[in-house]
């Protein structure tokens, strides 16, 4: 019988996990518009090879189920959405 104790450190990981692959998918989506804004045709097509290799690679994994999985998605998303938008933009300025 697993004790809340032991259940909370094996979602801790995946949850983890599932939070990077939001963050990194939305890091590059929020990096990549900056690039097409600019007209940075180099960066925007690394930015879309990444986007879709992520995106193929994401949906594969999306499968594992786990409690509180789509919070952990969306709060890793949103925060790589402010990081690729503050990044980019940094390093354009």
């Amino acid at each position: 019988m697993a004790t809340s104790a032991n259940m909370e450190t094996r979602c801790v990981t995946p949850l983890l996990r599932i939070a990077l692959r939001g963050f990194w998918l939305v890091f590059l989506t929020a990096s990549n518009v900056v690039q097409v804004s600019h007209g940075h045709y180099g960066g925007a097509v690394i930015g879309g090879f990444l986007i879709s290799a992520t995106w193929w690679s994401n949906s594969h994994a999306a499968k594992e189920v786990v409690p509180g999985g789509a919070v952990a998605y969306g709060a890793g998303a949103a925060l790589g959405t402010v990081s690729g938008m503050w990044l980019t933009t940094w390093a354009y300025t």
